[in-house]
C-alpha cells in the first residue's frame, strides 16, 4: 500500500473561476484526493425535487481533469431548511425533552423513517449520477455520526422504534420484565406500549432499561448508515466509507463498519488534548502544541480494526481549530509528524481539513492549508514535504502486532449507565492500558469482542469488558499466550444483572469478586512493590495464585489458566509493572521509550515519532523535536 494525501474542499463556498487554480495548486502541493459534497444539500436541491447538480458536475470535472480523485460525500448530515417543513417531527430531542433545532447541523433523529427515506433518495440520485464517473473514486456516507451528542434521541420517532426493537429482542413483555428485574420498585409492564424512554425519571432509571436504549440507539445508527450503503451499492463499485470521530463510543463502530469498505476518522490532536483527554495540567502544558503522544495512535489502531485493515484519516488538523476550549497552533513539524505517524499505523490516505479557511459561519476560525485571503498557511509546506517523503518511502505494509486490546462499545454504555463512583471511565481504562504498552515500545492491535483474530498474540488485554461468556473466554485463551482481564470484566449480563456464576465467572480462573468499592480521586489503594489502584477496587477470593497484593495483603492481581485478573483500575506506575510482568510471562520483548518518544513497527520499517519539542536520544540516534525517524531494513534498528 502506497500512502497518499488528500484535502477537504467545498467548491460551493468559492467562485467557480477559482476552482481551476485551486485544483492545480492541490496537485502542486502533492495532494491526490479531494473530499467534497457532504454539506451541500441546499445547493444540490434548493427546494423539494428541484435538483441542481450542474455546479457539482463541473466541480468534479475540474478536479478530475487536474488529476485528482474525488471522495463524494452524501449530504445527509446537513438537511436543508425545507426538509424540516416537510418533516416537522424529524428533529432529535435531548434528554430534557427539547428539540435539537435547525440552524447548525446534525439536526435529525436516526429513527425517523421519513428522513431515512429522504437520505436514501438523495443517495440514489447521487449514485445514479456519479456512480460510474471515473473521477469519483470513493464515497463518504454522512459525516461524523455522533458529533454534538446526536446518537441518542428522545423523540416520538425514537420511542416508537424503541418499542418495536424491544418486542423483537424480548418477544414477550414477561420476558422483558424478568430480564430487566422489573419486580424491583414495581416497575413491571403489561405491554410494550407502556414503556417510555429512560429520561426525565425521578431518580436514575432501571440500568437495564437505560442500557437497552443505548443498544437500540447504536443499532439505529447502523441501520441509518446501511440504508444509504444499500442504495449506493447498486450504482458503484467504489469503496464506501464514513469518517468517525475521536473518543466517541456511544454507537458500535464495528457494526456500522460491517456495511462499509474503509474506516476513516477525523484527527485533531491539539483540540483533543484540550477537549477530550483527562490529564494533569503539566502534561497538557508540555504537549500544548503537539497533542498527546498516544491519543492519535490509539484511534489509528482502533479504526484499522474497524475497517478490517483499511482505514484513512479523513480530516487531519493543519492549524488552530475553532471548537476546543483553547486553540493553540501546532509547532513547526507537527503536521508532518501526525501525517507520517498515521502512515506508520496503516493509513492509506491522510486528508487535511480543509483546503482554504472559511471566511464565514461557525468554522471561520478553523485554519486550513490556505488562509481566507488565498495565501499559504504554515501547514502547506509541511504537506508538500510529506508528499515528497511518501513518494520516496514507497509502500508501507502492516503486520500483526504481538499485543492486542479488546475494545467493546457496549461496555462503555454499561459503565456510563452505572459507573458506581465518579472518575471511572471505560475509555480512560482502555487508554491507560494502551499508553503503557506504547511506552514499552510495543505496537498494538484492537480486536472486537465477538471475532476470533486471524493470528496468535503474545498478550491480549480485555480491561473493563462488562459481559463475559464461555465462547469469548475460549477465543481469548486460544489465540494468545496470556490474557489480562479486569477490573469489572464479566461483571454483568447483557441485561445488566449480576451473573449467576459470579464475577468474573471464568472456569479456568478460580477467582471471585466478593466486594466492590469506589474511591474518590484523591484516594488510591497502594500495591506492594509500587503503584496503586484507583477509582474502582475489588476484593478477590479463590485459589488462583496471587501475583501482586495490596499493602494489606489482599489480592491485587491473580493468575490461573492462562489468564490474569486485575482487582482495580491501575495508575500509570502499576500499569507499567503489570506490562513488564506480562512480557516476562508471554514472550514479549519490550523497548522502554523515553518520555514523548513512540515506536511503531511495520513489516519492514520502524517509525520513531518524537512528540517532544526538544531532541531525544534513542540508542545513540538523535531524533529532533517534533520529528519522525524512519528506519528501513538496511539501517540498524536501535531497538
Amino acid at each position: 500500500m502506497k500512502p497518499e494525501l488528500g484535502v477537504c474542499y467545498y467548491p460551493e463556498h468559492w467562485p467557480e473561476e477559482m476552482w481551476v487554480k485551486d485544483a492545480a495548486k492541490m496537485v502542486q502541493s502533492g495532494l491526490t484526493w479531494v473530499r467534497m459534497g457532504e454539506f451541500g444539500w441546499s445547493r444540490m436541491e434548493p427546494a423539494p425535487g428541484d435538483l441542481q447538480f450542474g455546479w457539482l458536475d463541473r466541480a468534479v470535472e475540474t478536479l478530475g481533469k487536474a488529476g485528482l480523485k474525488v471522495v463524494m460525500g452524501t449530504p445527509t448530515a446537513t438537511p436543508p431548511r425545507w426538509m424540516l417543513d416537510k418533516h416537522p417531527d424529524m428533529l432529535a430531542v435531548d434528554a430534557q425533552g427539547n428539540p435539537r433545532k435547525f440552524g447548525s447541523r446534525r439536526h435529525y433523529c436516526f429513527s425517523h423513517h421519513g428522513y431515512i427515506e429522504e437520505c436514501a433518495r438523495i443517495a440514489g440520485i447521487m449514485g445514479e449520477r456519479y456512480g460510474q464517473n471515473p473521477h469519483v473514486a470513493a464515497w463518504q456516507i454522512d459525516n461524523e455520526y455522533g458529533c454534538h451528542d446526536t446518537t441518542i434521541s428522545y423523540s416520538a420517532a425514537a420511542l416508537n422504534a424503541f418499542r418495536r426493537w424491544l418486542a423483537d429482542h424480548y418477544g414477550t413483555i414477561e420476558a422483558l420484565n424478568f430480564a430487566w428485574g422489573n419486580v424491583f420498585w414495581s416497575m413491571e409492564y403489561s405491554s410494550f406500549e407502556q414503556i417510555e424512554l429512560p429520561n426525565l425519571t425521578v431518580t436514575e432509571p432501571n440500568p437495564a432499561h437505560a442500557l437497552a436504549f443505548k443498544r437500540f440507539s447504536s443499532d439505529q445508527v447502523a441501520a441509518f448508515n446501511k440504508a444509504q450503503c444499500d442504495v449506493l451499492r447498486k450504482f458503484t463499485k467504489a469503496p464506501l466509507l464514513h469518517n468517525y470521530m475521536g473518543r466517541v463510543l456511544d454507537f458500535d463502530h464495528y457494526k456500522v463498519g460491517e456495511d462499509l469498505d474503509i474506516a476513516t476518522w477525523d484527527s485533531y490532536p491539539i483540540g483533543f488534548l484540550s477537549d477530550r483527554l483527562e490529564a494533569h495540567s503539566e502534561h497538557k502544558t508540555v504537549y500544548l502544541q503537539q497533542g498527546d503522544p498516544d491519543m492519535q495512535a490509539f484511534h489509528h489502531d482502533l479504526y484499522r480494526s474497524v475497517g478490517r485493515g483499511r482505514w484513512w484519516v479523513m480530516e487531519q488538523q493543519p492549524g488552530p481549530v475553532n471548537w476546543a476550549p483553547y486553540n493553540p497552533a501546532p509547532l513547526p513539524g507537527m503536521v508532518r509528524l501526525w501525517s507520517l505517524e498515521a502512515v506508520a499505523h496503516g493509513a492509506e490516505v491522510v486528508s487535511y481539513f480543509r483546503w482554504r479557511q472559511a471566511p464565514m459561519a461557525q468554522e471561520q476560525m478553523h485554519a486550513g492549508l490556505l488562509t481566507p485571503y488565498n495565501r499559504a498557511a504554515p501547514a502547506l509546506s509541511e504537506v508538500r514535504q510529506t508528499a515528497d517523503e511518501l513518494a520516496e518511502l514507497g509502500e508501507v505494509e502492516q503486520k500483526q502486532a504481538q499485543v492486542a486490546i479488546v475494545l467493546d462499545y457496549a461496555s462503555n454504555w454499561a459503565w456510563e449507565t452505572q459507573p458506581q463512583g465518579g472518575g471511572f471511565d471505560y475509555f480512560q481504562l482502555v487508554f491507560s492500558a494502551y499508553r503503557s504498552l506504547r511506552k514499552a515500545g510495543l505496537s498494538v492491535d484492537f480486536i472486537p469482542p465477538d471475532i476470533t483474530p486471524h493470528g496468535a498474540y503474545n498478550l491480549i488485554l480485555a480491561p473493563g469488558l462488562a459481559t463475559l461468556n464461555d465462547e469469548l473466554v475460549k477465543r481469548l485463551t486460544s489465540v494468545c499466550n496470556l490474557g489480562i482481564l479486569g477490573p469489572r470484566t464479566g461483571a454483568i449480563t447483557k441485561d445488566f444483572q449480576i451473573p449467576d456464576r459470579g464475577r468474573p465467572g471464568v472456569d479456568c480462573l478460580d477467582c471471585q469478586v466478593e466486594l466492590v468499592e469506589t474511591l474518590p480521586p484523591n484516594i488510591s489503594r497502594a500495591v506492594q512493590g509500587g503503584g496503586a489502584m484507583q477509582h474502582w477496587v475489588e476484593r478477590l477470593s479463590g485459589s488462583a495464585r496471587d501475583l501482586l497484593c495490596f499493602e494489606d495483603g489482599t489480592s491485587a492481581l491473580k493468575e490461573g489458566g492462562g489468564l490474569w485478573y486485575l482487582a482495580g483500575n491501575p495508575d500509570d506506575a502499576l500499569w507499567d509493572r503489570v506490562i513488564n510482568l506480562a512480557a516476562q510471562n508471554s514472550g514479549l520483548t519490550l523497548h522502554q521509550m523515553p518520555e514523548g518518544l513512540r515506536r511503531r513497527e511495520t513489516s519492514d520499517t520502524v517509525f520513531l515519532t518524537n512528540y517532544n519539542a526538544h531532541p531525544v536520544e534513542w540508542h545513540g540516534q538523535i531524533i529532533n523535536g517534533c520529528d519522525v525517524a524512519i528506519i528501513k531494513p538496511e539501517s540498524h534498528d536501535p531497538a
